[in-house]
């Protein structure tokens, strides 16, 4: 039961993969660990340069020799408004003064072409490092992308937040798709459905998608044990992809504030926002979140509005100040534990071995 078409297809030893957690939370000790312990170690490469990227992965590679792969970001157009950039830069001028930041009045903001340029150098690397399995949030690549990188034998992942997004993955060509349930935490992956459509439980998601696509179903969202592991794969899935489970692991990169908060989380205290991106992602609530809260339909998009308050989640672990910091977590944060990796995926294949023979 734990070894099945995805092990086989990733060749790993458990259904376990590694979240790629963009933003420095991904370092190379983290994904190496998780490869070397039997799951799928991945890079969360969305806000990395080329180079970056291609320096981690040389890294990785004289960590493991297992498999591990890396995630990219898809670029999807999005429009500069000049008047939602001056209104939200003035507020977060406020948010400057609080932490003894220099105000700014002239903002650089990302355009489409430049981001669309760094993707496609992205690809180049991907495919001139020869990484075996990419996977791809915020959309599906063009046609093109896709066949260039099936020329190189590469395994490509898609996410689906839904139905409808779960079979155009398959249909462009993916072979594997991860579900991401509305439990998750982190940036919502929806692309075609809007954002209220997109928020569908897991337990909802995973067999209504199982029954509709022919390739393997990889479920996210919530999951941190061994239950997670077996209830996903009783509804139909083939593996898990868990992000904060191993954000808590002592291998992780992520901020120990940022750890701390989630550790020491009263129950479910997760919101959805577009406060830090200008997408919708689920974290911790804090005073940033609570502040911005009326001022969130009228926000630039993404990646705008994250060029905007980059300065202020910066500084604000600078000054290990949870209260301004994107503390992204799953609805399931109550039950992470800080371990190391080992012991986490021991842990799971351990309680799933006993579930599955009660």
């Amino acid at each position: 039961m734990l070894t099945n078409v995805l092990t086989k297809l990733l060749n790993i030893e458990y259904p376990i993969i590694q979240a790629p957690m963009a933003g420095g939370v991904t370092t190379s000790k983290l994904v190496a660990s998780v490869s070397n312990a039997g799951g799928l170690g991945m890079i969360g490469a969305g806000y990395m340069t080329p180079t970056q990227m291609r320096e981690q992965i040389r890294e990785l590679k004289q960590l493991t020799s297992n498999s591990f792969g890396i995630n990219l970001f898809v670029p999807n157009e999005f429009e500069v408004n000049e008047d939602e950039i001056r209104s939200s830069n003035q507020i977060m001028n406020s948010f400057r003064d609080e932490l003894d930041l220099p105000r700014k009045e002239n903002i650089e903001v990302p355009n489409f072409n430049s981001v669309y340029e760094t993707f496609m150098e992205q690809i180049q690397v991907v495919i001139e490092e020869r990484i075996p399995i990419c996977t791809f949030t915020f959309g599906i690549p063009s046609a093109d992308v896709i066949e260039e990188l099936k020329k190189h034998n590469i395994i490509l992942m898609g996410t689906a937040t839904t139905l409808r997004e779960a079979v155009a993955n398959e249909k462009a060509g993916m072979d594997i798709v991860v579900v991401q349930g509305s439990e998750a935490g982190g940036h919502r992956g929806n692309f075609i459905d809007k954002d209220q459509e997109s928020l569908v439980g897991l337990m909802s998601l995973i067999p209504q998608v199982v029954d509709n696509v022919g390739v393997p179903v990889v479920a996210a969202g919530g999951i941190m044990d061994g239950r997670g592991l077996m209830a996903s794969i009783c509804l139909g899935a083939k593996g898990v992809q868990m992000g904060t489970a191993f954000l808590t692991c002592i291998e992780s990169g992520a901020h120990q504030v940022h750890k701390e908060a989630i550790l020491n989380v009263e129950g479910d205290t997760t919101v959805l926002t577009r406060a830090f991106s200008g997408k919708w992602a689920r974290g911790i609530k804090n005073s940033f979140i609570s502040e911005m809260q009326a001022h969130q339909n009228n926000l630039p998009s993404f990646p705008v509005q994250n060029t905007l308050t980059q300065d202020i989640r910066k500084k604000s672990g600078e000054q290990h100040n949870a209260e301004f910091m994107s503390l992204w977590s799953g609805q399931s944060a109550a039950l992470a534990k800080s371990q190391s990796v080992e012991t986490l995926i021991q842990n799971i294949i351990e309680e799933a071995k006993r579930l599955k023979n009660n």
